[in-house]
């Protein structure tokens, strides 16, 4: 697993290469935009897992982006920091209500900035460090690509391993299939919905032990909604 993708938006391309050196700089991956309209764009096709947005951008503005982002299930769940020059209490307020995840004023120190990021993408499961994932006794170790089902090591194709991850890092929470495709295959490539369904099966039976231990239980099927993952493994 790559370290967490971070997505820049900001008019200024001095401010972008500055925020991007001091990013890469800590292990992160960096893509850019320049307005509104094309950081929307960015979030459907790149899949950041957190956004930096400056308030301040031509036509639409950073705030008012944000809520067009929450509105929207298949990206509302994009942790997003506001970089901004607004310093007024007023400002902060706005935009925190609005659906940022945290505030920054500028000038700020890099050191902030990286903390800031970290702090966010901790909260929200995104993390960029490599630690492992535990639920229960299924545990993924991102830094060497590998699922353990109670010490067992099993075997996962790419498109699983993804799914499993999104799953095991967004728990007890419904999602469709058309929101699973948005976020673990991409919003720019384009298969049918019956797809999640036959990764999902394959998914479940790499999720059986000889043993007889069934994980594959973990992930449940939500009759008229999509699939929730969760170490209940309760099927509805």
């Amino acid at each position: 697993m790559s370290n967490a993708k971070i997505l820049i938006v900001d008019d200024e391309a001095a401010i972008r290469e500055m925020l991007r050196m001091n990013l890469e700089f800590s292990d992160f991956e960096c893509v850019e935009a320049a307005d509104a309209i094309e950081a929307h764009s960015k979030i459907l096709d790149e899949q950041p897992d957190l956004v930096l947005l400056d308030w301040m951008l031509p036509g639409t503005s950073g705030i008012e982006l944000v809520r067009r982002l929450k509105k929207d299930d298949g990206v509302a769940d994009v942790p997003v920091i506001m970089l901004t020059a607004k310093a007024d209490e007023s400002n902060k307020i706005q935009g925190l209500e609005g659906g940022v995840d945290d505030y920054i004023t500028k000038p700020f120190s890099p050191r902030e900035l990286i903390a800031r990021v970290n702090a966010v993408l901790r909260r929200s499961g995104a993390s960029n460090d490599n630690e492992k994932i535990v639920v229960g006794e299924l545990v993924m170790e991102p830094d060497n690509h590998r699922v353990l089902l109670a010490g067992t090591m099993i075997n996962l194709g790419p498109t699983e391993y993804r799914l499993l991850n999104y799953f095991m890092t967004h728990q007890d929470r419904v999602y469709s299939r058309a929101q699973l495709l948005d976020r673990v295959w991409g919003g720019n490539v384009y298969v049918e919905e019956r797809t999640v369904d036959v990764h999902i099966r394959r998914l479940r039976k790499a999720l059986q032990l000889d043993s007889g231990q069934d994980f594959g239980v973990y992930i449940q099927t939500v009759r008229g909604a999509g699939y929730r993952f969760s170490e209940q493994g309760v099927t509805v």
